[in-house]
């Protein structure tokens, strides 16, 4: 089985188990993530391999990590992921790509990313829910954060953080490869 088949596998397993914890009928779960029901159920039944976004969005309705989401595999006090254990969410041809490198859900899902953007690619995000922390810092390059059409230009060495709660976008404006790395911190569920 393929690395992106077990991913598909555990997405489908863990999003049916959690959403069956939380008593959400796939209605309720729909209207919570702006997810259509057709795509919940094609989920769940490991039918497709959904977009960064749509994960995103299942993942704050559920009041979980993504990495939870993807792999329920928590266990010791120190859970230490090897650099190949990383998953890789979101990449494109010109080789800008995105890696999940750890997650929790104590005390409220809080994932780490390793970013990497080639010039003129970008990555939007639709808005997380309210409370939604996220901290960036740059370690090489120049990236563009647009945080609700507002542009803030964030050379090697600027970190910032800022709620989340609104469309944002990262982009890479310049000549240089960005890198950066950032951390979500999403409120726990009530």
């Amino acid at each position: 089985m393929s690395d992106l088949d077990q991913l598909t596998q555990s997405l489908a397993r863990n999003l049916k188990r959690l959403r069956g914890d939380r008593g959400f009928t796939l209605d309720a779960l729909a209207t919570r993530s702006g997810v259509s029901r057709g795509m919940i159920i094609q989920i769940e039944q490991a039918r497709t391999n959904p977009s960064v976004g749509t994960t995103v969005k299942l993942a704050d309705a559920l009041g979980v990590s993504i990495s939870t989401l993807l792999d329920q595999d928590q266990g010791p006090l120190v859970q230490l992921v090897p650099a190949e254990r990383a998953v890789r969410m979101w990449s494109t041809e010109a080789g800008s790509h995105t890696s999940l490198l750890v997650g929790t859900d104590r005390r409220g899902p809080l994932e780490l990313w390793a970013w990497r953007l080639m010039p003129g690619d970008g990555s939007a995000s639709d808005p997380h829910p309210g409370g939604t922390m996220e901290l960036l810092h740059v370690t090489a390059g120049e990236l563009t954060l647009v945080v609700d059409g507002v542009p803030y230009p964030m050379p090697a060495g600027t970190s910032a953080t800022f709620e989340a709660n609104v469309p944002h976008i990262y982009r890479n404006d310049g000549t240089e490869v960005v890198e950066m790395t950032m951390a979500v911190a999403v409120p726990a569920a009530r």
